[in-house]
């Protein structure tokens, strides 16, 4: 988990996947199933990346009762990803349902998947929390408290910005996964992201592991654009 680079797939169907996927040819990767994909296609898809060798983020960042969240999560460990998520605004006893569902539907002899929780989104901004989700706090103080309470559950880490994670690592220890979106070159245009920040900041910062999606996957060459951002984000030539 320390140091990966994980492409966000954020393709409308497996046609889409496969073109994308084509010019790095046997080369095993770490790549993220989003809403959009997995919706479309639903779990084949994800057997289908397992099956060719490549470890998977499964981001569908589970938020309902705790009980819908463990029979969720029973069903998922199947498809045996070896990242998955939930909203560590779905509280506590939630977090908790998801770790009892993902290791009651882990098979026998099995490492059950490792579970984040999203803290707030890199698009929100701090405005926005204040105002939208009424959280009377700076967006730095909301994110550490639910990466505290993610910890308290039992899970493995959290999704946060790079900004976050030496604060983070301070307050639940180094091994503490920090999974961060928002990821951007300096040349490149930030989107709908508030809170970005560059690879070399994100590796200097301490970040686990780093998501990029369109950077690579509306690259005219994604595979050498893969290579760029590996140089970048490892600091040194792959």
């Amino acid at each position: 988990m320390d140091n990966s680079l994980i492409i966000a797939l954020d393709f409308a169907n497996r046609s889409e996947v496969a073109r994308f996927l084509e010019p790095f040819g046997d080369r095993e990767l770490f790549l993220k199933v989003g809403m959009e994909l997995f919706y479309q296609e639903g779990p084949s898809i994800v057997q289908l990346l397992k099956e060719k060798g490549h470890q998977i983020f499964l981001d569908l960042k589970l938020h309902d009762i705790p009980n819908t969240v463990f029979g969720a999560m029973k069903g998922l460990a199947q498809l045996e990803c070896d990242l998955v998520n939930v909203h560590a605004a779905g509280g506590k006893e939630m977090m908790q349902a998801a770790l009892e569902g993902l290791s009651a539907g882990t098979a026998s002899g099995r490492k059950r998947p490792n579970c984040i929780a999203v803290t707030q989104l890199t698009s929100t901004s701090q405005e926005q929390m204040n105002k939208e989700q009424l959280i009377p706090i700076t967006l730095n103080e909301s994110v550490l408290h639910y990466a505290s309470l993610a910890k308290d559950a039992g899970l493995d880490g959290v999704v946060c910005s790079a900004w976050e994670s030496v604060s983070i690592h301070d307050n639940t220890g180094n091994s503490f996964i920090t999974v961060c979106p928002g990821i951007r070159m300096e040349s490149d245009h930030v989107g709908d992201q508030k809170r970005v920040a560059t690879p070399e900041f994100a590796r200097n910062a301490g970040v686990s592991a780093i998501v990029v999606g369109r950077a690579i996957t509306r690259s005219a060459d994604p595979a050498n654009s893969y290579e760029q951002w590996m140089e970048a984000w490892k600091g040194v030539h792959q």
